[in-house]
Formats: structure tokens, C-alpha cells, sequence
């Protein structure tokens, strides 16, 4: 599976952050396999080497293989990367499960929480294979920042050591940088909660307050991520991490941010006309996770009042004022 320093990496995921991932893992001379559902996208790519979905990606065609069957995908590489959005990881790793192997190591790149079972990443891994060799990668970090080789950092999360040891050797160069902890819980709790609250920032920006009432959101946001943290059994101090404050920053901060975006939408007064187009044409994370979060922090009786408040704003057309409300007290 390794050749010397060369290892063999599948990315599940031909996504912004799927391609920016396997760029550094091929700028790393790692041999990187993608694999796509589809096999347009996968002439395209292997054709032009671009992709409209990220502005200055172009395919590393030495390094990288682009291919549509999954069985052929995962076969022989040490380590796979899932770079999917949650709605459909569990369809793939119902697939997969056959052809996995237990010495194979997983990195989770994606965010979020399933809806109707409410669990998080991990979990739904653990639900459909035996593998225990399960890490995950979150913090701020932008695709076409990835792809620009700037220095970026993001934290690694594994109750596995080796796990993380696999993750680091395939991914750590002089502008991507690693910090390693144990705490995968609390991990995925930040890179899934963030996008919700980057909603919440856009929607103060929409309704045209400054960076000082951002910021007094995301100051209420940290100390909220953080008790849901700690009441799903993770560390507190993770919130400190490149995956928690890190991540929040930049999110809640940067029209880059497809959820800041849309909450920008709302809190300007868009149209539902304007809000379903965008939510037709781009996917948008933080609303899938919003529902989830909401369901789960009402079944397991935690207190966040920040995401009850988006949720109502979000889909029981609470007006946006009573966010400013609620953060002014």
C-alpha cells in the first residue's frame, strides 16, 4: 500500500473540498485515486483537467485517477478520505462495507449530522462497518485556499494514534499544518454547529449591522458550541482548536461561506423566490445540519438557544430581528 513515502489515498468526493484535499495530497506525491458518481464528470475532468466548481484547480493527471466504480476506488489504498455530503454517506458505506478492509484508514473531511438518526459522522461509519481505524479533519480552510498552497491549519481528531500518525503523513507539508487530538466528538461537533452559525452572522450582515455585533454573535456562538460539546461528551477546550475558533471565524466572517451567504439573503430581506433559487442551486450545508442539531439538542433536553432561534427563523419564519434581540441581552 506504500511505495517509500508514497502512499496510495482515495477521496470519496469530487467536491470544492474533495479537489482541493486531493491536490495537496498529490502535491505530497501521494498516488490519489477520486472517485465520482459520475461518469460525465469523470470525462470532463480527465478531459480539460478544470472543473467550474473550483477556480484554479487544475488535475494533477500523474497523480491523480479519476474513477466512477467504488469496489476499485478503495482497492489497495491505506488511506480513504470521505469528502461526500452527509446526506449520502451512508448509502456509500453501505456499498463499500464489502470491499473495506480493516487495516484501511478513514479520514472524515465532511460536516454535518444525519438527519432522522441525528448521528454525527463517525457514528455513521461505526453503524455500517467494523473499521475502528476512523479519524477526521476540520478547521478554516477554504477550497481555493487549499488550492493556492497559503498556510492553512486544521485539526486532526482520532481515538486511534496511528490513525492520526496515517492522516498527518499523507497530508502535512509547509503550508498545511495538522494539530492532532483525541477528541473526535467535539471535533465534529464544531465543523458541523459552525456552518449553522455562519447562517446566523450572514443574517446579522443582511440586515446591515457591523463587524462588532458579528462578533458579538460569534462570542455567544463559541460559549454555546461549547456547552453542546461537553454535553455530547466531548472537551470543552476543543472549542480552541484550529476545528472550533478557527473554523468559526473564518466561516461566520467570510461571503466565501455559501451558509454566511445565505443568511445574508434572509436577513436583507430577499424574496422567497431569490432564497429558493440559491437553495436550489447550491448546496447548502448548514441548513441540512440545522434541523438535525435543532432535533437533537430538543431529544436530549440541552439548552442552545441560538440554534432554536435560527431554526424558527430558518423554517418557522420567526422574523431575523429576534436574533439581534437575543444576543443584544
Amino acid at each position: 500500500m506504500i511505495i517509500g513515502d508514497r502512499m496510495k489515498v482515495t477521496v470519496l468526493g469530487t467536491g470544492a473540498f474533495g479537489l482541493a484535499l486531493a491536490s495537496v495530497l498529490a502535491e505530497n506525491k501521494n498516488e490519489v485515486v477520486m472517485w465520482t458518481r459520475f461518469e460525465e464528470e469523470k470525462k470532463r475532468l480527465i478531459e480539460t483537467k478544470t472543473t467550474p466548481k473550483l477556480e484554479g484547480f487544475i488535475l494533477d493527471d500523474k497523480n491523480i485517477k479519476i474513477e466512477c466504480d467504488l469496489e476499485e476506488s478503495i482497492k489497495g489504498s491505506e488511506l480513504i478520505v470521505l469528502a461526500i455530503p452527509t446526506a449520502f454517506i451512508t448509502d456509500v458505506f453501505k456499498q463499500i462495507k464489502k470491499y473495506i478492509k480493516t487495516n484501511q484508514y478513514i479520514c472524515i473531511a465532511s460536516k454535518g449530522i444525519e438527519q432522522g438518526t441525528c448521528l454525527f459522522i463517525h457514528d455513521m461509519i461505526k453503524k455500517q462497518i467494523k473499521n475502528k481505524n476512523i479519524g477526521a479533519i476540520s478547521g478554516g480552510s477554504f477550497a481555493v485556499d487549499l488550492v493556492n498552497k497559503v498556510p492553512v491549519g486544521l485539526s486532526v481528531a482520532s481515538r486511534s494514534k496511528k490513525t492520526r500518525e496515517i492522516i498527518m503523513k499523507a497530508f502535512v507539508n509547509d503550508h498545511f499544518r495538522l494539530e492532532p487530538t483525541t477528541d473526535i466528538i467535539g471535533i465534529e461537533v464544531c465543523g458541523a454547529v459552525k456552518n449553522i452559525m455562519a447562517i446566523a452572522s450572514g443574517m446579522v450582515d443582511g440586515l446591515g449591522y457591523p463587524i462588532s455585533t458579528q462578533a458579538l454573535l460569534i462570542t455567544q456562538s463559541l460559549h454555546d458550541i461549547k456547552s453542546l460539546i461537553h454535553a455530547l461528551g466531548g472537551s470543552k477546550n476543543t472549542i480552541l482548536s484550529f476545528a472550533g475558533f478557527g473554523d468559526i471565524l473564518l466561516t461566520c466572517t467570510s461571503e466565501k461561506s455559501r451558509n454566511y451567504s445565505f443568511g445574508k439573503l434572509i436577513g436583507s430581506g430577499a424574496s422567497l423566490e431569490e432564497i429558493e433559487n440559491y437553495k436550489n442551486k447550491i448546496t447548502i450545508e448548514g441548513l441540512y445540519t440545522l434541523k438535525s442539531i435543532h432535533k437533537l439538542i430538543k431529544k436530549k433536553k440541552i439548552k442552545i438557544p441560538t440554534i432554536n432561534i435560527i431554526h424558527d427563523i430558518v423554517f418557522k419564519d420567526k422574523k431575523v430581528d429576534e436574533l439581534i434581540k437575543y444576543i443584544s441581552i
